[in-house]
């Protein structure tokens, strides 16, 4: 690829641009702490709200609806996005009495948002909308107006929207902590709604959970040869087994740094007993345990397997610290 080499340095541009929408944001924090009541009515709303936030919006300010939206979603504050077109053409279907929509539109005057508002006031739901001007027409349709401003679009040709859909954002981002706030929304709670994300696993995921996943429980009993036991060590693909006695209850574990030591003091030991060498006070775990924990063990006490137990001391599964690494813990 060849590099084009601007003439002109154009890094003020971007200080310039970027100092434009942080101070629109400033300015509308100001606004807010002096005159918060709107913000406060918008939250109660939604807080009393018994149905779901229903975002709506077209071109930009439908882009940024839908950010809006994806954040309160996954933060405690039911909601989805509605297009204003698909809305006149069937999906207002979907908005009932008890929902609250938030209408974005920087002029207010949006024709196709607009074109929501009789049906959205027929079907009894309540009006939020975030404009320039709370005296536009979507301004004055509303039950509660957030106005963000009479911001000016840090494009030089005050074309297209930057600042303002900057700020949007910010609003609805602040909108949505403070819902989480109020909601008494916890960290499990979010983990709930990511139960891919890394935060999920080490939130949600347990030890069982692994053990389902790897689906690895090597055992032997204690009267079982050393030999019988590498087997079965090597058919898990584990470098340790479980030691049960008669009724699967552990007594112990045999790791092959066990095996390994004892081939280096120079015994037999191929026909010895497994009982003779395991280790019967092992760490172990409970299989409700969040895996994150396991791994947090491990890690303490440099061990790279554990037996995980049942409520009667039965080993159901045995964990290995790269299984729960590779999960991204």
């Amino acid at each position: 690829m060849l590099l084009v080499k601007l003439p002109v340095d154009h890094t003020t541009s971007i200080m310039d641009v970027l100092d434009k929408e942080a101070q629109a944001i400033l300015n509308l924090r100001e606004e807010i702490k002096s005159s918060g009541e709107s913000v406060q009515q918008a939250l109660e709303l939604i807080l009393s709200c018994k149905g779901r936030v229903v975002i709506t919006g077209i071109g930009k300010s439908g882009i940024i609806g839908r950010k809006i939206n994806a954040t309160m979603a996954s933060t405690g504050t039911p909601s989805f996005f509605l297009h204003p077109s698909e809305g006149l053409h069937g999906d207002l279907g979907m908005v009932t009495k008890d929902d609250v929509v938030i209408a974005i539109s920087n002029s207010g005057e949006t024709e196709e948002v607009l074109n929501l508002i009789p049906s959205i006031k027929r079907i009894g739901a309540k009006i939020i909308s975030i404009v320039k001007n709370p005296n536009s027409t979507l301004g004055m349709k509303s039950n509660v107006v957030l106005s963000i401003g009479d911001v000016k679009e840090a494009c030089p040709l005050g074309l297209a929207p930057t600042t303002s859909t900057t700020v949007t954002l910010a609003l609805g981002d602040a909108l949505a902590v403070a819902l989480l706030e109020a909601r008494k929304f916890r960290p499990e709670d979010f983990a709930l709604f990511h139960p891919s994300g890394s935060l999920g696993r080490k939130l949600l995921l347990t030890v069982n959970d692994v053990v389902v996943a790897t689906n690895k429980n090597p055992m032997i009993l204690g009267s079982a040869t050393i030999q019988e036991a590498l087997f079965v060590m090597t058919a898990q693909g584990l470098g340790a087994t479980s030691v049960v006695d008669e009724n699967r209850q552990l007594q112990g574990i045999l790791t092959d740094g066990d095996i390994r030591r004892a081939f280096a003091s120079g015994m037999d030991i191929l026909n010895r007993t497994v009982e003779e060498f395991c280790n019967t006070r092992p760490l172990c775990i409970e299989q409700g345990v969040l895996a994150v924990e396991a791994l947090s063990t491990m890690d303490e006490r440099k061990i790279s397997v554990l037996p995980v137990l049942d409520e009667i001391n039965r080993p159901v599964g045995m964990i290995q610290i790269h299984d729960l690494m590779n999960l991204g813990l």
